[in-house]
């Protein structure tokens, strides 16, 4: 028989915040299926999945849960705690868990020199050896290869405990989520299916919501001036009753006169009660019918960017780069011109983002016309992110801050927050680098947590900007969108890796 992890009516909000960021949620996580989380930078996602595993106690309202429970963290900045025990142990589980997810033994050496892939996969490995009851994965599929994330969603797909998902990574929860848990601050929607036919469900509901909300509020409307009718009719009324008052007989025998200014005065009376009553039920109408969500304005312009002047951006005479272990990344002479669109590809841990860092140490180009999104940002590194950007006077803050509107995010919560999201961090660098104007974008893993509309908003600015673009990535949709030249990695049988074009 199924059970279920519970939330009764939880609400949670941070110290210091004046609304909760999550009110009143009441759900089921079914054992033995895989629940998405889904919702904007900023939504709550991830103090859900604390929530869920204990790591932080509800503000109001309970969480029962079913048994043990393994929170997965988005950052891959520092090896897991127990990186050492788990290298280490060499019961059933652990080395299931380490051949599943390709984790090699002479890793335990070398967790500095690991791609930010492979310290996912350290990660999602530790957490499964503990045969968890319930299992909050963060990002998951965050910095992995094609066949890496074949990999683990088999490998999730045989987990039978209650798991939680949150991932921007749209195919990876269509295959893997049987219900998905939508985040709409303050409120939540539980819809069955992937997030694919939960996303379409909700813009059914919401098309049909505007719907209605239009018919009510043209309803309201149409009352709203019959009240104002009303109400004139009433003035009039009562300026004829007035000018009825000062011609007043001193004598009125058969009581005609007081009947004809009862009549007024009762009519008066009635319309301007009709008029009330209108306007009431104009105001009620107004607010009834299924609720409306406000939708933030997107629509990323990289206005600034423009085609550089320069004949060449970058230039690297062909060379060798060292990976550590005794590998190397050999490559050919490699250019940048000045419209250059060009993805650096290829599995887990060849080099990509090195070959990246030793392209920018060659650009030829000012700091400021360089826009550089790094694959990762550790928190000490958000923290001095958000500090220089709080610290902007009111004018160049409000227009950061609009750019920032425009990827999907809330620019309030944003600079109330202590420590922003990792994606949230991704749109101040983007929108802050936007702003001055860039002749070269360099983006390494630039989906890498950002939610969904961001994604499409991001590919969709980044389609005609006229400067150059040089990203490495492993969103083979959003890449094949954006580029036309590719730079491959391969590893040799020896054991090095060799840089390929590809167009």
């Amino acid at each position: 028989m199924s059970r279920f992890l519970q939330f009764e009516d939880v609400s949670y909000a941070y110290p210091g915040m004046q609304a909760p960021l999550l009110a009143h949620v009441t759900a089921m996580i079914p054992q033995g299926g895989w629940t998405g989380v889904v919702g904007a930078n900023g939504a709550g996602k991830t103090t859900l999945l604390k929530l869920a595993a204990g790591e932080l106690s509800p503000s109001e309202g309970v969480v029962r849960s079913i048994g043990g429970a393994q929170y997965v963290v988005q950052r891959t900045d520092e090896p897991p705690a127990e990186w050492d025990d788990f290298m280490n142990a060499w019961d059933g589980v652990a080395m299931d868990a380490r051949k599943l997810l390709g984790v090699s033994d002479d890793w335990y050496e070398r967790w500095d020199t690991l791609s930010h892939g492979e310290r996912k996969r350290v990660q999602i490995a530790i957490a499964l050896w503990h045969r968890p009851d319930v299992l909050a994965l963060d990002e998951p599929t965050n910095h992995l290869d094609a066949d890496t994330k074949r990999v683990l969603l088999d490998t999730l797909k045989a987990f039978r405990g209650a798991g939680l998902v949150v991932s921007h990574d749209r195919e990876f929860l269509d295959a893997l989520c049987a219900q998905c848990l939508f985040l709409f601050p303050p409120c939540v929607s539980m819809r069955p299916g992937g997030v694919s036919q939960g996303m379409e469900a909700d813009r059914r509901e919401q098309s049909s919501a505007q719907a209605v909300h239009e018919t009510n509020c043209a309803k309201a409307r149409q009352l709203r001036v019959a009240a104002q009718n009303r109400r004139e009719e009433a003035e009039q009324s009562a300026a004829r009753s007035n000018k009825l008052k000062r011609l007043q007989p001193m004598n009125d025998p058969d009581g005609r006169f007081k009947r004809r200014l009862a009549q007024l005065t009762n009519k008066d009376g009635w319309g301007l009660s009709r008029a009330s009553a209108l306007k009431s039920r104009a105001s009620k109408l107004a607010a009834s019918g299924p609720a409306v969500r406000v939708e933030y304005k997107t629509g990323f312009w990289l206005d600034g960017a423009g085609r550089s002047k320069r004949d060449l951006l970058a230039d690297l005479p062909a060379g060798e780069l060292p990976l550590g272990d005794g590998r190397v990344l050999s490559h050919p002479d490699l250019r940048v011109l000045p419209d250059d669109r060009i993805a650096i590809v290829g599995a887990n841990g060849l080099g990509k983002t090195t070959l990246l860092k030793h392209l920018l140490a060659h650009v030829n180009l000012p700091e400021e016309r360089v826009l550089y999104v790094p694959q990762e940002i550790d928190e000490a590194g958000c923290r001095a992110i958000k500090s220089e950007i709080a610290k902007l006077e009111d004018e160049p803050l409000g227009r950061l801050m609009t750019l920032v509107s425009r990827l999907g995010s809330r620019p309030a919560r944003l600079l109330a927050s202590e420590v922003p999201s990792p994606g949230e961090v991704r749109k101040l660098l983007l929108a802050r680098g936007v702003d001055r104007g860039p002749h070269l974008i360099v983006l390494d893993e630039p989906t890498n947590h950002l939610d969904l509309p961001s994604i499409e908003c991001l590919e969709n600015a980044l389609k005609d900007v006229p400067c150059a673009l040089v990203m490495v990535s492993h969103d083979a949709r959003f890449t094949a969108a954006l580029v036309r030249t590719q730079w491959q990695l391969r590893a040799t049988p020896e054991g090095s890796v060799v840089v390929q074009y590809r167009s």
